[in-house]
């Protein structure tokens, strides 16, 4: 038997008309958005469907929209006996991952995601942030940069090697940006179109106001293995879990350290659950011997199905 990482993107992924062809062709991935829609009480469906993107691109709305699309995808998964081994999710994504993992219910998530969304999208227009790519620079030399610029700006994504993403203040980060340009040149770093500085302390606020959101949940205990952004290790405990859901908010998110833990127990197979092909561009450059494949429509789906579904 074939071992499956599940793998589940983050805010960036979103793109009009995810998930519609899954929901005219699976009922499981319809009732999902049918869900989705009665407990957001609004039609989250038709914004995956039919956009506008302006509104998409949202982060009050791409939140919920990647959670449901990734969903849906899984409960289709779920349906033709492909299970994972382990889990994981680029920020957001952990969501999705611990509805995979049997922690949270898909109602709950809902809930905490709505209210991630709010107090993020709130520390972002209270605070002049934003985020950056920086690529082919090696983390110490970026650290050393990060070291000569005045004001809040850190690293926020450890993505893969030769990938990282740096968040914070705006002056901060264009200065970061302008000095990482002179020694790798300006094509090698790239603005995001972000509307906050995401995993870096101008999230402090929302973190505080998400506490007790996240208190007020339960988590169930573990049917299947995670490894959390914030330690790229593998956690059991739900109160830790609940700890570094809180943690993950204005902590980096580790994850080629996430990748190779994965990697290091024996698994080599890798499924990302959900819109577009991020993370699956990131397996294949940090672990580049091992599978990677993405699903996100009927013609990846069938594929996934006819390589590891019931009978394959």
């Amino acid at each position: 038997m074939t071992h499956l990482a599940f793998i589940f993107p983050g805010q960036g992924s979103q793109k009009v008309g995810m998930g519609a062809e899954l929901a005219k062709t699976y009922p499981v991935a319809s009732e999902v958005f049918d869900e989705a829609d009665e407990i957001i009480g609004r039609t989250i469906s038709k914004l995956c469907f039919e956009g506008p993107e302006t509104e998409l691109k949202q982060t009050e709305n791409t939140q919920l929209a990647i959670l449901t699309c990734s969903v849906a995808t899984l409960r289709i998964l779920t349906q033709n006996g492909i299970v994972p081994k382990v889990v994981a999710g680029h920020s957001l994504g952990e969501y999705s991952a611990l509805i995979a993992a049997g922690v949270l219910e898909f109602t709950d998530t809902l809930r905490l995601v709505s209210a991630r969304a709010k107090y993020m999208a709130e520390a972002g227009g209270k605070y002049n942030g934003t985020m950056a790519a920086i690529l082919g620079m090696p983390t110490e030399q970026l650290q050393n940069i990060i070291n000569q610029v005045d004001g809040v700006v850190e690293i926020a994504n450890f993505n893969c090697p030769g990938q990282l993403v740096i968040s914070g203040e705006t002056d901060a980060v264009n200065n970061v940006v302008a000095l990482a340009s002179d020694e790798i040149g300006a094509r090698r770093c790239r603005p995001l179109q972000v509307s906050g500085a995401f995993h870096s302390p101008l999230m402090v606020s929302a973190q505080e106001k998400f506490k007790s959101v996240i208190e007020s949940v339960t988590f169930k205990p573990l049917q299947t293995e995670i490894v959390m952004n914030v330690t790229g290790e593998n956690v059991t405990d739900a109160d830790d879990i609940k700890r570094l859901l809180l943690q993950q908010i204005i902590e980096p998110v580790q994850w080629e350290k996430t990748q190779n833990s994965i990697e290091k127990q024996g698994i080599s197979n890798f499924i990302e659950v959900g819109p577009g092909t991020v993370l699956s561009g990131l397996v294949k450059r940090t672990l580049p011997d091992c599978s990677v494949m993405n699903v996100e429509d009927v013609k990846t789906l069938k594929l996934l199905i006819d390589e590891y579904g019931k009978g394959a």
